[in-house]
């Protein structure tokens, strides 16, 4: 009886944790940009922009984006799948947009400043997740019009596009780290905040990837 009763509260412990990480990662990814905002004063010049836009794009939109299918954490848990699949392509529509304006920004003020371009892993990196982040938007548009695709399989699509997508989620966690190691924010605050930012995108990559690999488990699972 003992053992049965430690069986059932071990899941429910564990679906606690799920939701409440899911909960925590809304909260981080708000934090981090409205903290970034401050920080940067968007509008005060070409700079503050890129700081501001990147984080609104890879912190924000894109892990909405993708918690929008949490079983745990959605914003829209009573919509049907085919809902939250556009509004997940328009987030990630409004990520693109906003990175490539970040990137606009820093290349226009850099060219004003007469500085090379992409000299740094931050740079480098950045130029490859906004690009993969944009191709990844359009491949997923077979999954919004399955027309597209007559005679390919959607589970597999998706599949892909799941992996693909975790593994520009990560891109852009790692050129959000990156970011944060510039002269710019480090400059800008302290030690503690220093670590207590860098802990956001590293906190939401492990929830990010934790429901992508559970969610494609399952799957195989059921399939099996």
């Amino acid at each position: 009886m003992t053992q049965t009763k430690e069986a059932e509260a071990e899941p429910r412990l564990f679906a606690f944790a799920r939701v409440a990480s899911a909960v925590l990662t809304h909260f981080l990814v708000v934090i981090l940009t409205v903290f970034v905002a401050v920080l940067a004063r968007p509008g005060t010049s070409w700079f503050s922009w890129h700081p501001f836009l990147m984080t609104l794009a890879f912190s924000f939109f894109m892990t909405e984006a993708v918690l929008l299918f949490s079983p745990n954490g959605s914003l829209m848990k009573k919509f049907s799948h085919k809902m939250k699949g556009r509004v997940h392509w328009m987030l990630q529509c409004a990520c693109v947009t906003c990175a490539s304006l970040g990137l606009a920004t820093i290349f226009y003020n850099k060219h004003l400043h007469g500085k090379p371009h992409f000299t740094s892993w931050h740079g480098l990196l950045g130029v490859i997740t906004v690009c993969a982040a944009a191709v990844q938007s359009l491949a997923a548009l077979p999954l919004i019009y399955h027309s597209l695709v007559k005679g390919w399989s959607l589970a597999k699509i998706k599949r892909y596009h799941a992996t693909a997508g975790l593994v520009t989620y990560l891109l852009g966690s790692v050129s959000l780290l990156l970011g944060l190691t510039s002269g710019w924010f480090t400059k800008s605050v302290g030690d503690a905040a220093w670590y207590l930012a860098a802990l956001c995108p590293v906190l939401c990559a492990l929830v990010i990837m934790n429901q992508v690999t559970s969610a494609y488990v399952a799957k195989k699972r059921f399939q099996s």
